[in-house]
């Protein structure tokens, strides 16, 4: 009960830590507002006037930097659209930001996410002097919030594609994604183990196996609660639905390097950086497909060696740690693709200079202003997977049984973690029964009902489901901004 006080201790520290000084000091404010970006600002009335030599119109008030208005009507006119405009920047401020669609979704999910790796951190911290025993690990529980806001808002944002009119292409292109992925999930699930080692069907074994012990105690004959078919499609329709939800992230994050790589083209080392944040995902992807990585690093002996490149645990402890360095990479670059996707707007004008015809000024300057006004929904496309991909990464290493110290110090594989122990545990239950049980005795019966029913969960399930999760999610981050980068390719080339 020690290491559940000290978690307990953790936790409210933490909790007290968001009310106090949450507000005060946000690391996710700090990211778009400290790291130096600036927006391009949209021409007033005024300049576009005498920009295009229109005249002033007689009788109207004065003109604000958001339009003219006569009446409470906004005034409308033409200019050229090759007209020559030079747009002023402005650092961004957080009087800018706060009123951003889905700023507070941002800012909570970031926040909420770095609060939630500070208590992960402390709690290993702490288990690796006074290791799990029985107590339930609450860092485990900040981590699934942190998944479940990272999933609500990467729905949120796709269902914004089904409840506009317009956006006909977009929904078309989520649908199209999500069967893709979930026939292609299908088609990963009957890859052998020995290939792909995901864990799939140990963790069923053990899944099934223990069920049925669990079935058993409580007077019930049963071989296993379920098939391993329908077990596997319904991963593949959640594998489908992620695959979709990963679909307009990763073709963002594609544009955005895009337009990074040329932004830096001066700059040879924040190019090198930028591709290699973009094939880090491919390479976590490669270290579950056996044949290439755990023989390769932890079997085959190499010339003039007396023993592999690896330990078995080694290699496990250097996927965890690729993982966060690549997360860490691709945070420390975010306010370069964010400053890419702020100068498309630059770039929208100049595009804009090269066609013919005549466009409205609201139309000109809701243009401009769009791009900033959706910084956040970008920021959360950046960030969302990011997020999901570690958190997966961190249960897995956790409710796993993995270690931290595998690649830098030889131990043994920890096949049992606190929730094993549990398993373990023989619990009996008595068949007989007393009208006059106590309240105390009820609640144990209940407490040791519950034991029985986590001993279900072995580390082989949460090895098999946590870590075909994490994979998957490195997996589509890396195709959807791999098919990004494939589209803007060849529209740049056409």
């Amino acid at each position: 009960m020690a290491l559940l006080g000290a978690q307990l201790v953790i936790t409210l520290v933490m909790v007290s830590v968001i009310q106090k000084i949450g507000s005060h000091y946000s690391f996710a404010r700090w990211l778009l507002c400290s790291t130096g970006l600036f927006r391009y600002l949209y021409p007033t009335d005024d300049e576009l006037r005498t920009l295009a030599g229109v005249p002033k119109e007689k009788g109207k008030s004065k003109k604000s930097h958001k339009g003219s208005e006569t009446n409470g009507k906004v005034e409308t006119f033409h200019v050229s659209r090759s007209l020559d405009i030079q747009l002023d920047t402005a650092k961004v401020s957080p009087l800018d930001v706060i009123h951003l669609r889905y700023y507070a979704e941002y800012q909570w999910l970031v926040d909420f996410a770095l609060y939630s790796a500070v208590v992960y951190s402390l709690t290993e911290v702490y288990i690796n002097f006074f290791p799990l025993k029985d107590e339930l690990n609450l860092s485990m529980m900040w981590c699934l919030l942190v998944l479940g806001f990272s999933f609500k808002i990467l729905v949120t944002l796709t269902l914004q594609y089904f409840s506009c009119e317009e956006s006909i292409g977009e929904r078309s292109t989520c649908i199209v994604s999500g069967c893709a992925y979930l026939l292609l999930a299908m088609m990963i699930m009957i890859v052998d183990e020995q290939t792909l080692e995901v864990g799939l069907e140990k963790a069923y074994t053990s899944f099934n196996e223990s069920a049925s012990i669990f079935l058993n105690n409580q007077g019930l004959s049963s071989n296993g609660p379920a098939s391993k078919l329908v077990i596997k499609f319904f991963m593949a329709v959640w594998c489908g639905i992620m695959g979709s939800l990963f679909t307009f992230p990763g073709l963002r994050i594609a544009r955005m390097h895009w337009d990074s790589l040329n932004y830096c083209k001066e700059n040879k080392m924040l190019q090198l950086l930028l591709n290699i944040s973009f094939i880090l995902p491919f390479i976590l992807v490669t270290l579950w497909i056996k044949p290439i990585t755990r023989d390769h690093l932890t079997t085959k002996m190499f010339a003039g060696m007396q023993q592999p490149l690896m330990t078995e645990s080694g290699f496990d402890s250097l996927r965890f740690i690729l993982v966060a360095c690549t997360v860490i990479l691709r945070i420390a670059l975010m306010p370069l693709y964010l400053q890419a996707y702020l100068n498309m707007a630059y770039n929208r004008v100049e595009e804009q200079k090269k066609e013919a015809g005549r466009i409205t000024n609201l139309d000109l300057q809701k243009k401009i202003a769009a791009v900033f006004y959706y910084l956040c929904v970008v920021t959360l496309q950046y960030v969302a997977p990011l997020i999901m991909c570690l958190y997966f990464s961190l249960m897995y290493k956790t409710l796993g049984g993995y270690t931290w110290k595998g690649l830098f110090f030889e131990s043994p594989g920890a096949d049992e973690c606190g929730l094993d122990a549990l398993g373990d545990t023989t619990i009996s239950t008595s068949d007989e029964t007393n009208d006059d049980q106590t309240v105390m005795q009820s609640v144990q019966h209940f407490h040791l009902a519950m034991e029985n029913l986590k001993s279900v969960f072995t580390t082989d399930v949460f090895r098999g489901l946590l870590g075909f999760a994490t994979w998957w999610s490195c997996f589509i981050w890396f195709a959807t901004s791999s098919m990004g980068m494939v589209y803007q390719s060849y529209f740049h080339k056409s």
